[in-house]
């Protein structure tokens, strides 16, 4: 069994394990943990009562983080003409049709985003096996299959982070760096889970969310006070 490093043993000093934390009060014991040599990325982990075999309880969403991730992302747009012209003018990293169609499909995957116009998808479709497994297949869900490819690539650069549940039925979401300021890392949580409630299947009833936390990426988990924090959820 792989031991402590002694900074993560006494950030879990810090932590109340049988405690669920208000969402002001866990940022503030993260905010308590010793820093590393990098900032960290800190996020959130939601499990939630759903069933992702059930389509209508294949949760997936986006959402804007009112401070950003923080990051850079690296955007790809499928796209033609006026198009492409716009996602070049809003700062997209690769522009292109059956070009980077082939590109992708021998295997190449160095971006962050992929952004496709309606007329894209009968080409991009080809790419599931290779963009599906690594959560980068255009979805008009998240506002990546869209012809306002301008508005897509801003989002994209400017703090939009989509989400959707794993096998297991849990949710992750980056939330910021541990840098950020503890108000901006609340508004950027609070704005994550009024996105992930909206997503409540109406087939759900009681319990939808079961348990929620914050954790950096080299610290224990935070736990949240369900009902604090995601308002109805029971």
């Amino acid at each position: 069994m792989a031991s402590m490093s002694k900074s993560y043993k006494a950030d879990s000093e810090l932590v109340d394990s049988e405690r669920e934390y208000s969402l002001r009060d866990a940022v503030g014991v993260l905010k308590a943990f010793t820093a590393r040599k990098f900032d960290q990325t800190v996020e959130s982990a939601v499990r939630l009562n759903v069933d992702p075999r059930q389509a209508d309880q294949m949760i997936r969403g986006s959402v804007t983080l009112p401070n950003g991730t923080g990051r850079s992302r690296t955007v790809l747009v499928f796209a033609r003409d006026d198009a492409a012209e716009a996602a070049e003018a809003a700062g997209a990293d690769f522009v292109g049709a059956e070009d980077l169609v082939e590109r992708v499909q021998g295997g190449w995957t160095d971006f962050d985003v992929a952004i496709a116009t309606p007329d894209m998808m009968s080409l991009v479709g080809r790419l599931g096996r290779v963009l599906g497994p690594r959560g980068l297949m255009p979805n008009p869900k998240t506002g990546t299959v869209t012809p306002d490819t301008a508005k897509a690539v801003e989002d994209a650069k400017g703090g939009k982070v989509d989400f959707r549940v794993d096998r297991n039925g849990n949710v992750h979401a980056p939330l910021g760096l541990f840098s950020f300021e503890a108000e901006q890392l609340e508004q950027n949580a609070a704005a994550f889970f009024d996105a992930l409630m909206r997503q409540r299947p109406a087939t759900i009833k009681g319990q939808y969310v079961r348990s929620a936390t914050i954790s950096a990426t080299m610290s224990p988990g935070i736990r949240i006070d369900r009902v604090d924090v995601l308002g109805t959820s029971k």
